[in-house]
């Protein structure tokens, strides 16, 4: 459609690096013209969106690496199964640039609305930290899990995690008030875009500390070798899919959907 469109001679996308408000200009403000070159390439292999991943669940593309961290944390220390979630006295997530300043933005940091809740990391991150610790049937499981691939199952973030009534739970809202962020300097700052440099650490009260360590390509990412990527999307969209079909229509649209690669023009 984009392509038919642009054949027809609408330029409509190029607002994007004109508008002031703009996110290529919020970082770098010019009189009206991009502040970087964009250039075309009509032949190669090396095209971004193959450097690109699947959202497993429902959150804001900065936020894959710091969800990639906490599970692994959740899943290697089973530490929402041996403490509370009062316990928790800081949350620390070191990110890049432009990631850092992006997510610093303070209207983020006290989301009002689903649109705003949806990018704003802090509040991902703890909605995510708050149903591992108040799922008791994911703890009573935590111990049997085989891998990282069902700690994202167990936890995605889906519609009702961004409603009125998640928006405004006390334990996530203490969650997020707890969060900080650092920016990781050159050290990460150079690893973006190829990949989501990230790391993210939880602090007890009375200082034992819970590491991520770096995560560079989160389940889901194009480059990740670790996560069943078609078994992870596949729950997806059988989660997402049941909030509009019945469950034998939807396999059977999913079925179909699955199969496109070997469809007909």
């Amino acid at each position: 459609m984009c392509i038919k469109r642009a054949i027809r001679g609408f330029v409509g996308p190029k607002d994007i690096f004109r508008n002031p408000e703009s996110i290529f200009r919020f970082f770098e403000k010019t009189n009206g013209d991009s502040p970087f070159n964009i250039t075309v390439s009509n032949e190669g292999q090396d095209f971004a969106v193959m450097g690109m991943h699947f959202k497993l669940g429902l959150y804001e593309h900065q936020s894959a690496g710091a969800l990639e961290g906490l599970q692994k944390m959740i899943f290697d220390s089973k530490f929402t199964t041996n403490n509370k979630l009062e316990d928790i006295e800081n949350i620390n997530i070191v990110a890049y640039e432009p990631a850092f300043g992006i997510i610093g933005d303070p209207a983020k940091k006290t989301p009002s609305t689903r649109q705003s809740a949806d990018h704003s990391m802090v509040y991902i991150v703890s909605t995510i930290l708050r149903k591992a610790f108040e799922s008791k049937e994911f703890n009573n499981r935590l111990g049997g899990f085989k891998n990282l691939d069902e700690v994202w199952k167990a936890l995605m973030l889906e519609p009702k995690d961004y409603g009125h009534q998640a928006l405004v739970n006390k334990q996530t809202r203490d969650l997020m008030t707890k969060c900080t962020f650092t920016h990781g300097g050159k050290t990460y700052d150079d690893k973006y875009p190829e990949g989501i440099p990230t790391s993210i650490s939880v602090t007890l009260k009375g200082g034992k500390k819970f590491e991520s360590g770096f995560v560079m390509f989160p389940s889901g990412h194009s480059r990740n070798s670790t996560a069943n990527l078609k078994d992870i999307l596949n729950f997806k969209n059988n989660l997402l899919g049941r909030l509009a079909l019945k469950e034998e229509e939807l396999g059977q649209k999913l079925s179909v959907l699955n199969l496109i690669e070997n469809a007909s023009n």
